[in-house]
Protein backbone atom coordinates (compact mmCIF):
# COMPACT_ATOMS: atom_id res chain seq x y z
CA UNK A 1 0.00 0.00 0.00
CA UNK A 2 0.97 3.28 -0.88
CA UNK A 3 2.35 6.01 2.36
CA UNK A 4 -0.84 8.30 1.11
CA UNK A 5 -3.40 5.45 1.02
CA UNK A 6 -2.16 4.52 4.30
CA UNK A 7 -2.41 7.80 5.60
CA UNK A 8 -6.19 8.03 3.86
CA UNK A 9 -7.21 4.65 5.66
CA UNK A 10 -5.67 5.59 9.13
CA UNK A 11 -7.71 8.89 9.10
CA UNK A 12 -10.74 7.25 8.03
CA UNK A 13 -10.77 4.92 10.80
CA UNK A 14 -9.65 7.21 13.00
CA UNK A 15 -12.71 9.31 12.38
CA UNK A 16 -14.84 6.88 12.35
CA UNK A 17 -13.96 5.81 15.72
CA UNK A 18 -14.10 9.22 16.83
CA UNK A 19 -17.90 9.37 15.73
CA UNK A 20 -18.64 6.31 17.77
CA UNK A 21 -16.94 7.37 20.39
CA UNK A 22 -19.48 10.72 20.45
CA UNK A 23 -22.40 8.76 19.73
CA UNK A 24 -21.98 6.37 22.55
CA UNK A 25 -20.82 9.26 24.75
CA UNK A 26 -24.23 11.47 23.51
CA UNK A 27 -26.31 8.14 24.49
CA UNK A 28 -24.84 7.90 28.16
CA UNK A 29 -25.78 11.38 28.52
CA UNK A 30 -29.42 11.01 27.51
CA UNK A 31 -29.68 8.01 29.64
CA UNK A 32 -27.84 9.98 32.61
CA UNK A 33 -30.30 13.02 32.12
CA UNK A 34 -33.14 9.99 32.41
CA UNK A 35 -32.36 9.64 36.18
CA UNK A 36 -34.22 13.08 36.77
CA UNK A 37 -36.07 12.88 40.11
CA UNK A 38 -34.37 13.30 43.95
CA UNK A 39 -35.24 8.85 43.99
CA UNK A 40 -33.89 8.41 40.86
CA UNK A 41 -30.85 10.05 41.41
CA UNK A 42 -30.24 8.57 44.59
CA UNK A 43 -30.27 5.19 43.04
CA UNK A 44 -28.29 6.23 40.45
CA UNK A 45 -25.84 7.57 43.58
CA UNK A 46 -25.86 4.13 44.84
CA UNK A 47 -25.26 2.40 41.62
CA UNK A 48 -22.22 4.43 40.87
CA UNK A 49 -20.62 3.81 44.49
CA UNK A 50 -20.27 0.35 43.53
CA UNK A 51 -17.49 1.40 41.16
CA UNK A 52 -13.80 3.08 41.93
CA UNK A 53 -13.57 6.77 41.39
CA UNK A 54 -11.14 6.09 38.24
CA UNK A 55 -14.25 3.97 36.88
CA UNK A 56 -16.96 6.76 37.19
CA UNK A 57 -14.85 9.63 36.24
CA UNK A 58 -16.23 9.89 32.67
CA UNK A 59 -20.17 9.06 33.93
CA UNK A 60 -19.14 12.24 36.74
CA UNK A 61 -18.10 14.61 34.29
CA UNK A 62 -21.46 14.47 32.41
CA UNK A 63 -23.40 14.67 35.51
CA UNK A 64 -21.33 17.67 36.15
CA UNK A 65 -21.94 19.58 32.59
CA UNK A 66 -25.76 18.35 32.97
CA UNK A 67 -25.76 20.16 36.40
CA UNK A 68 -24.42 23.06 35.49
CA UNK A 69 -26.57 23.21 32.63
CA UNK A 70 -29.49 23.67 34.23
CA UNK A 71 -28.06 26.11 37.05
CA UNK A 72 -30.63 29.65 36.78
CA UNK A 73 -28.46 31.89 35.30
CA UNK A 74 -25.47 30.29 33.90
CA UNK A 75 -24.94 30.07 30.32
CA UNK A 76 -23.23 26.91 28.48
CA UNK A 77 -21.86 27.23 25.24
Amino acid sequence: MSPVLTSVTTLRSALVERRTVRHEQSKLARELASYDTPSARRELDAILSRHTAEEIAPIEKILNRQSAAYRPGLEIR
